[in-house]
């Protein structure tokens, strides 16, 4: 059974950084991507960056140029690396992993940015 482990959110303000990271424990025997998404109080839960098992990237517009996903296949983890935050990037943060044929998330973590 797989289990993700998030860490790094936390209070910043408008303009500083951030790094979340998701860590999987257990059997990973198959990988198609893995991704954050956030949810802020209000509004649906939106994908803000994806990285597949090919290493493609993607990004919702609101955060490309300042956000960095990458992963580290040795230690089953993948980060989210946050710059130049905004207010607007207040929200409950999660990750989610499509492997093992399966969906797995995060328990998520807050991240608020203040102005």
């Amino acid at each position: 059974h797989v289990q993700l482990v998030e860490s790094g959110g936390g209070l910043v303000q408008a303009g500083g950084s951030l790094r979340l990271s998701c860590a999987a424990s257990g059997v990973i025997f198959s990988i198609n991507a893995m991704g954050w998404y956030r949810q802020a109080p209000g509004k649906q839960r939106e994908l803000v960056a994806q990285i597949t098992s090919g290493g493609t990237t993607y990004y919702v517009d609101s955060v490309k140029g300042r956000f960095t996903i990458s992963r580290d296949g040795a230690k089953n983890t993948v980060y989210l690396q946050m710059n130049s935050l905004k207010p607007e990037d207040t929200a409950v943060y999660y990750c989610r992993w499509d492997i093992n044929l399966g969906d797995y998330w995060g328990q998520g973590t807050q991240v608020t940015v203040s102005s």
